[in-house]
């Protein structure tokens, strides 16, 4: 055709490929294979070339790429896989692919090249997309072979969390359609020694099988899922009598998860979105590290439940304050687990006493106790604002890591 902006491209395929695969190598821990093995560098190097020019070749008319160029970019994807490389490493890949290209279409162009530019970007952005696809297609099926499907629905949930858009990708080859929102439950398991990695994905195995939704263990202490929400249904379409809603999902998760790891958990749970999780995902952190610590979890916490001890925890000065009246507290008695019971009885005497097996006017001896050490009335209005803030941090165990 003549454009200037194609010959100035296609004059450099060949040094830009090269470039392409050295950074690779420089960003990329698991792609430094290609300063080792030659075999593998000279392939790199090939397809990088190989797909410039294909992208010059069908830019120019608009030409769409073929199921066999397709086929091919999936081929280099599961040659990736092959050599161990990761998931997070491909989405790495394909982000810096992305930027390259960019970066040379964009030094390459001039003010007299506007509508070569436009082609070359429109069909850049609608072929780039069915190539990330057929490329996270192919790595996928290579990883099926090779990874425990447990790792593979773990890559599954990073990749939502992380509003990656391979997620779609990855969902597939699990064998698990994606909901357009969800509820990200994570469940804090505080404590030293961590639970080893093995440990882990025994866990992740065993709640795989009766829960077939994205999870995994981002950090050691931290275990995610991520249940489909119920705004999910069509507007005015009912849910079916014997289905489940997503919060008796994620309880029912809960339950299996809290007997699973056989350890206190904290629960954080915040809706939201298919590729705006990571918002969600850093609220139920947040979350999880307020809420208190459940010996057999059964409560999904949400941010009415902890917002004050979420603001509380932003603001040293109040929050030692708190942890000042806690250290009076525990010259007790067990005053601490009397005014957790206390308001989780609505300041209820003869239940609370119940809940606690004690007698009524041991419980009246011990709410004095709690006025003395701290001249605080439980019972007042400010008592309740001072007292349930103390009782909520203590029990969530922030005052003792």
């Amino acid at each position: 055709m003549g454009s200037h902006l194609f010959a100035a491209l296609s004059r450099r395929t060949l040094d830009d490929a090269r470039h392409e695969v050295e950074v690779y190598g420089r960003e990329i821990p698991e792609y430094r294979f290609v300063e080792d093995d030659g075999r593998l560098r000279a392939e790199a190097l090939e397809y990088a070339v190989w797909l410039r020019r294909r992208t010059l070749e069908l830019a120019p008319e608009g030409t769409p790429l073929t199921p066999e160029d397709l086929d091919h970019i999936a081929s280099m994807g599961a040659s990736r896989a092959r050599t161990g490389m990761s998931a997070a490493s491909r989405r790495r890949v394909l982000g810096l692919h992305t930027n390259l290209m960019l970066r040379e279409i964009q030094e390459a162009s001039g003010p007299e090249n506007t509508d070569e530019l436009m082609r070359l970007m429109v069909w850049f952005t609608a072929q780039g997309t069915r190539g990330i696809d057929a490329y996270t297609r192919g790595h996928a099926a290579e990883q099926k072979r090779r990874l425990p499907f447990a790792a593979r629905v773990g890559a599954l949930a990073r990749a939502l969390l992380a509003d990656d858009a391979l997620a779609p990708g990855l969902a597939r080859a699990v064998g698990m359609s994606l909901a357009a929102s969800y509820e990200v439950v994570v469940v804090h398991v505080p404590g030293r020694p961590a639970l080893a990695a093995a440990g882990r994905e025994g866990i992740v195995e065993s709640l795989l099988a009766h829960h077939r939704v994205p999870m995994a263990w981002p950090r050691a202490e931290e275990l995610v899922a991520l249940i489909p929400a119920d705004q999910d249904r069509a507007p005015g379409t009912a849910r079916p009598v014997h289905a489940r809603s997503a919060r008796d999902r994620a309880l029912a998760f809960l339950r299996d998860a809290g007997q699973a790891v056989a350890l206190p958990c904290a629960v954080g749970a915040s809706t939201g979105r298919v590729r705006a999780l990571t918002d969600a995902y850093a609220r139920a952190r947040r979350i999880s590290l307020a809420a208190p610590l459940q010996p057999v979890p059964r409560r999904l916490h949400t941010l009415a439940d902890v917002f004050v001890e979420l603001a509380v925890a932003e603001d040293r000065e109040i929050d030692t304050w708190l942890s000042g009246i806690a250290q009076s507290l525990a010259r007790g008695p067990e005053l601490l687990v009397t005014l957790e019971r206390y308001y989780a009885h609505d300041m209820h005497r003869r239940n609370t006493a119940a809940a606690l097996n004690i007698h009524p006017r041991t419980l009246d001896y011990r709410l004095q106790r709690v006025r003395q050490l701290t001249d605080v009335d439980p019972g007042s209005a400010r008592g309740v604002r001072i007292l349930t803030a103390v009782v909520a941090r203590a029990s969530s165990g922030a005052w003792t890591t």
